[in-house]
């Protein structure tokens, strides 16, 4: 009788347990339905596209309940901001691209509009230049662009023996 008691009060316990923690679908629900959509509209090629995604990420509380993953490496191995050009936040938002289209499952078919979408940032940067700084900017810009379609895989460029630095 002691046997079955025991194995009644396990049961029982479990029944709290999960009614406490969740089965997980509860939280997997508590992810807003128009996630994939948020996520397509930060990670197109157009300015509004750049600024609601920048807007978002210095208010990131206010989006915690779509579970975005906001780390990033900055500009991985490349300087974030070479010969004084201001290149890390759109190496910040082609990261949030690469990380949160491959946690969706949809990094393969985005790939190259986020490569396309991190040159289309860098340039934005470059236009704020005249015209001998800009053509510089703009070469710098085409090198980085260049890498990351040739060589950009999602969570950086890192050995995979070494974690690259991640940073929110």
């Amino acid at each position: 009788m002691r046997r079955r008691t025991g194995s009644v009060l396990a049961s029982a316990a479990a029944g709290v347990l999960l009614l406490v923690t969740g089965t997980g679908a509860e939280a997997r629900a508590a992810v807003p339905a128009d996630k994939p959509q948020v996520l397509s509209r930060w990670t197109q090629t157009d300015a509004a596209s750049y600024r609601a995604w920048a807007e978002a990420r210095g208010n990131r509380q206010a989006w915690a309940a779509y579970a975005f993953d906001w780390t990033t490496d900055l500009c991985t191995a490349s300087p974030d901001n070479p010969f004084g050009f201001p290149f890390a936040a759109a190496c910040a938002r082609h990261d949030f691209g690469y990380r949160n289209h491959q946690a969706a499952g949809t990094f393969p078919a985005a790939k190259s509009r986020l490569d396309d979408a991190f040159h289309a940032d860098l340039r934005r940067v470059c236009a704020a230049y005249g015209t001998a700084r800009r053509a510089s900017c703009e070469s710098t810009a085409w090198t980085y662009y260049q890498a990351v379609r040739m060589f950009g895989v999602p969570g950086g460029a890192a050995p995979a023996d070494a974690p690259a630095a991640r940073r929110p």
